[in-house]
């Protein structure tokens, strides 16, 4: 009896991904061809979700992997599905699925709570942010010796991400989510958020005026560190004071779906604001979600409606799957054939834990297990993978700052970080109990 829905499940994700391999996609409509990938797409991401999760990891891991498989059926024998990656239709609705992601990302904190994390937090998240954006930026220096300067500032912003999600779901899941390890990972992942997201700005930009052929300086690398503080600092500020009374006025529609409809329209102003400014559109919608907290929508709650974190559930669920599965049908395991590809996963991986476990030096008082700390910031999950997409799609030259190779490496070195991190938090967080036990016990 458990097996035959597996089965079905299995039918459902593979037949379609065979007709679509077989007809290219073609089809009278345009639309056919959509639908019919979105078929392929989220049947193979529930299914890769729910194996990663009754394997005790995070159903993002299993829709990256599940991704990675049906991208690279061409090596077991298989009709290659390439051109599901490469529709713009499918593109546009991923592109989207990364805004609203972030938008939820945002919605889970606030400004307050940015305020009060305290000087332990600002610490780790700092040393976060700047070892392994130099380890990244060592390791494609090495190894990457004939590509561009851009290139090796790239590795090291995508290696400046962390995903607090896997994390917290550990923390929760051992009951350690009030301890002051937990506080200073919490409190230290919304500051990194938001300095990634800053060293983000600063190497696209440099990249953009590089590829427009303008030349690069200190000048220009402050200009756009003071434009994306500047874009932050107005959005939060303006935000805050003004989305109380926005809400408070659309809260006079009885329309259904007003709140959704207005959440919404906020992510993608500010979504369209920070690129109008220069700056990647996903810190705009970062941005939208950390003003808008509960109380400013409290009158919709008060009348029975959802809160708009809940509201917005339904679309991540549906739009998020897709850029994930995408992620994993753009590595070309083939790639790893190619010499230096392995190496590179390999020196990414390990600088991706080293620079984390940098960040944990940061925190201090009395019984702060480091190790715990260190552990729980290594985990770059989605933010890593959208770091990743956005090198893919700048070029320098007429040539993509990433290609397909270190694109790959990139992914390789998320799926370990993700894989390793519950254990080794786990093993941890025993440790240091065991540690506190009375003598004897």
């Amino acid at each position: 009896m458990v097996r035959r829905p597996w089965k079905i499940l299995m039918l459902t994700m593979l037949a379609p991904a065979m007709a679509f391999a077989s007809q290219g996609g073609e089809h009278g409509d345009p639309v056919a061809s959509v639908v019919l990938a979105l078929t392929i797409i989220l049947a193979a991401a529930k299914l890769g979700g729910e194996v990663a999760v009754r394997l005790g990891q995070s159903a993002v891991l299993g829709e990256l992997l599940v991704g990675v498989l049906l991208g690279n059926l061409k090596l077991l024998g298989f009709a290659s599905l390439d051109h599901l990656w490469t529709d713009p239709a499918i593109d546009m609705l991923a592109r989207l699925g990364v805004l609203v992601l972030l938008f939820e990302v945002g919605l889970e904190s606030t400004v307050g709570q940015m305020l009060k994390v305290g000087l332990p937090s600002l610490l780790v998240a700092s040393l976060g942010v700047i070892t392994p954006f130099a380890l990244g930026w060592g390791v494609g220096a090495w190894l990457l010796p004939g590509h561009s300067v851009y290139v090796h500032a790239f590795l090291g912003a995508t290696l400046c991400a962390t995903s607090v999600g896997i994390t917290a779901r550990v923390l929760k899941d051992l009951g350690r989510l009030q301890t002051q390890e937990a506080r200073i990972i919490l409190g230290a992942t919304v500051l990194d958020d938001v300095m990634g997201l800053v060293v983000l700005a600063v190497v696209t930009g440099m990249i953009g005026a590089a590829d427009r052929g303008a030349s690069f300086s200190l000048a220009s690398v402050t200009l756009i560190v003071v434009k994306a503080a500047a874009f932050l600092g107005l959005a939060l500020a303006l935000g805050v004071r003004l989305s109380p009374k926005l809400f408070h006025l659309a809260s006079r529609l009885h329309a259904r779906g007003v709140l959704l409809a207005l959440g919404l329209a906020i992510c993608f102003f500010f979504s369209w604001v920070a690129n109008l400014v220069g700056l990647a559109p996903i810190v705009g919608a970062f941005a939208a979600g950390l003003v808008l907290e509960d109380v400013h929508y409290r009158e919709f709650v008060d009348r029975g409606e959802h809160p708009l974190e809940d509201l917005i559930q339904p679309i991540v669920g549906f739009l998020t799957p897709i850029f994930f599965v995408l992620m994993g049908l753009r590595t070309d395991l083939g790639a790893f054939a190619e010499p230096g590809v392995i190496g590179l996963a390999g020196a990414l991986i390990v600088a991706a834990i080293l620079g984390k476990q940098a960040c944990s030096l940061g925190a201090w008082g009395r019984g702060v297990d480091r190790l715990t700390i260190g552990l729980g910031m290594i985990p770059r999950g989605e933010v890593g993978l959208i770091f990743a997409n956005i090198g893919v799609g700048l070029t320098l030259g007429g040539a993509p700052v990433i290609d397909r190779g270190t694109f790959s490496a990139v992914v390789v070195m998320v799926i370990v970080t993700t894989l390793i991190t519950p254990m080794a938090l786990k093993f941890s967080l025993d440790r240091a109990a065991r540690r506190t036990l009375p003598r004897g016990s």
